[in-house]
């Protein structure tokens, strides 16, 4: 075999060898779009828009996100502070009749304390704490956003209106239920996996009583609403 058919041969396998991998690369890549696509929800869009349509920027952040806090298992509430953290927030929502804004403060003050004692960074850490929950709770953590963003105004944040506050409120209220609540099912398993059914069914008959304030209505309706 002559030396150039060698050389054409070694250039066809590299040519096959190079498209192989670069159809695999590919297919890996949409793979991982459409799993951070399902996981992070309308995370994955702002951070689509936060990089100006740039998906694979957006998944390079996301996947880090993943990669810092993936592995965060949730520390579990005692059940006293769970109902003390449920009649904080019905006091917050009460609290917005009158005064809106510290409301919206009291919540950001909330929420990331409930984190912080769920096992999340701490509330000091903001950016990381979101981060955190954005990769546990990505649904419900835009709320918590919102309300931090209002709680610590600059520039156009603080022309945000009664309404707007509102709005924040009870989306931020989600992220709220879903870490108490969450923290309520982490300790049933608990308990059930050490057999004590008694503490179970007490706990349960506590949480639901608690359930029922937090849910109630509120004064968050539009017609409650100073001004409007």
């Amino acid at each position: 075999m002559s030396t150039g058919v060698i050389i054409v041969l070694i250039v066809i396998v590299v040519a096959v060898v190079a498209a192989v991998i670069a159809r695999l690369v590919m297919a890996r890549g949409a793979g991982g779009g459409q799993s951070l696509k399902r996981r992070f929800g309308p995370e994955y869009d702002r951070a689509l828009a936060r990089h100006d349509g740039d998906s694979q920027a957006a998944e390079r952040e996301l996947e880090e996100r993943v990669q810092r806090h993936g592995s965060l298992r949730a520390q579990p509430l005692e059940p006293a502070a769970r109902d003390r953290y449920a009649v904080r927030w019905t006091a917050i929502q009460e609290q917005f009749v009158d005064s809106p804004r510290d409301a919206v403060v009291e919540a950001d003050r909330l929420l990331g304390e409930v984190a912080g004692a769920r096992g999340f960074p701490d509330a000091g850490q903001y950016e990381e704490q979101l981060s955190a929950l954005s990769v546990h709770h990505a649904h419900h953590v835009n709320g918590y956003r919102r309300v931090h963003l209002a709680a610590h105004p600059n520039g156009a944040a603080e022309r945000t209106d009664t309404e707007e506050l509102r709005e924040s409120l009870v989306e931020a209220r989600a992220l709220f239920e879903a870490l108490t609540d969450s923290a309520r099912d982490d300790r049933a398993q608990l308990r059930k996996a050490g057999g004590d059914g008694g503490g179970d069914a007490a706990e349960t008959t506590r949480s639901d009583s608690t359930r029922g304030r937090s849910h109630a209505p509120w004064a968050l309706n539009r017609r409650h609403v100073k001004g409007s």
